[in-house]
């Protein structure tokens, strides 16, 4: 007896204990603070950054510049100021591409912020589901403690056999055993959840407080982020292809000045002159057949996304509906399971059952309340996919 209630205890006082010590931890807290404090999100800031830093480019006016000369015949100083000055449908172009290229970089952050919190529910999904097989496991290793002790007894008035005994002794160290397998699994959930969330500490510090129960309604996405990011990144290429081929003459510019110390005119003589780049050597090859493949880059990644997202979407919503149909028909199976249990029991302590059938009974409620536990774990994923793959800009921050 002293052994037996060792090993109910070494598998239930730890995780009873880690329980109370750790601070609670809601879905909603946890996902925020993967989004707060996640390594991930930083190469999409910093893409976020550099799309910024090249529509400032775009809008960037060239400098003018100074010249000044001497030569050795008359008039000897010479000054001018060259202004360049860009094509107004060139300008335009240039900054249109650059800004659905901060539009794309946005939403692919957008996208990396949902995949994020993705993670986060997930594996805080993972983590209750852990703690309800605990919860399921240490009742049944008590209820084998139990049905052992009612065995005994009957053995010892003569009610039952040492088979019998031996029977319930398996059972109860195979189910004590299970509990504390699944106390480890508990605890490395929790801290697979404590790296989710960018905590670095060895030790546990959070304790997942939300009930398993049904997810919430999970509307079905029309597009998805990566969708309309591709979309931005696809007009973008195709306004600098655009820009490339109008580019084939080089930028002009003004040129004003002034000549000075002619001895045959006093004063200041101005001048005047207009500069432009003769396309006779390079007609813009190279740059034009960047942008080009940029484009049909551009595209593939567009069609590419367009049929992942179906894919995604069709998957997630039928994995959704399937869990949350087989959760509804373990519900009842779960009550029916519970009154066969006790119905046997019952039977077998009346001397009007074996005892395989009350294991056989125990067996199968356990089996259907962990498939329970497995069905909502499966919804709860699906809704969270359903979610991150939602393509509402509005409801998702910006860097």
């Amino acid at each position: 007896m002293r052994v037996r209630i060792a090993l109910i205890v070494a598998c239930v006082f730890p995780a009873a204990s880690i329980a109370a010590q750790r601070s609670g931890l809601t879905r909603n807290d946890a996902i925020q603070t993967a989004i707060d404090r996640g390594a991930r999100l930083g190469a999409a800031r910093a893409d976020t950054a550099v799309a910024a830093a090249g529509l400032i480019t775009a809008r960037a006016r060239p400098n003018p510049t100074l010249t000044g000369s001497y030569s050795k015949s008359v008039p000897q100083l010479h000054f001018s100021l060259d202004i360049p000055f860009d094509f107004p449908w060139i300008r335009q172009l240039r900054i249109r591409s650059a800004e659905l290229g901060v539009q794309a970089a946005q939403l692919k952050y957008q996208f990396a912020r949902a995949t994020v919190a993705l993670d986060a529910d997930t594996t805080y999904t993972h983590a209750i589901a852990a703690r309800e097989r605990l919860v399921l496991s240490r009742r049944n290793a008590l209820d084998a403690d139990s049905l052992l002790h009612i065995v005994e007894r009957r053995r010892d008035a003569g009610d039952a056999s040492d088979m019998d005994v031996e029977l319930a002794r398996v059972n109860a160290g195979k189910e004590a055993n299970t509990a504390a397998g699944d106390s480890l699994t508990w605890i490395s959930a929790l801290l697979d959840l404590q790296a989710v969330l960018g905590m670095t500490n060895d030790g546990l510090q959070i304790q997942a407080t939300d009930s398993l129960v049904l997810p919430p309604e999970a509307a079905l996405p029309s597009k998805t982020l990566n969708e309309i990011a591709a979309s931005a990144a696809l007009e973008s290429a195709t306004l600098s292809e655009r820009l490339q081929r109008r580019s084939l003459w080089s930028q002009p510019s003004v040129s004003v000045g002034f000549e000075y110390k002619d001895p045959d005119q006093t004063g200041i003589l101005p001048t005047f002159g207009l500069g432009i780049g003769l396309p006779l050597l390079d007609r813009n090859r190279g740059p034009i057949a960047q942008a080009e493949a940029e484009r049909i880059r551009a595209e593939a990644e567009l069609k590419l996304a367009q049929v992942e997202a179906r894919n995604d979407i069709a998957h997630a919503t039928r994995e959704r509906e399937n869990a949350l149909a087989r959760a509804s028909r373990d519900q009842s199976l779960v009550t029916s399971a519970n009154r066969v249990v006790a119905m046997s029991l019952t039977a077998y302590q009346e001397g009007a059952s074996s005892l395989p059938n009350v294991l056989e009974a125990q067996r199968t409620a356990r089996d259907v309340l962990s498939q329970y536990i497995d069905d909502l774990t499966a919804a709860w994923i699906a809704t969270a996919e359903l979610r991150a793959l939602a393509a509402s800009s509005s409801s998702t921050s910006r860097p």
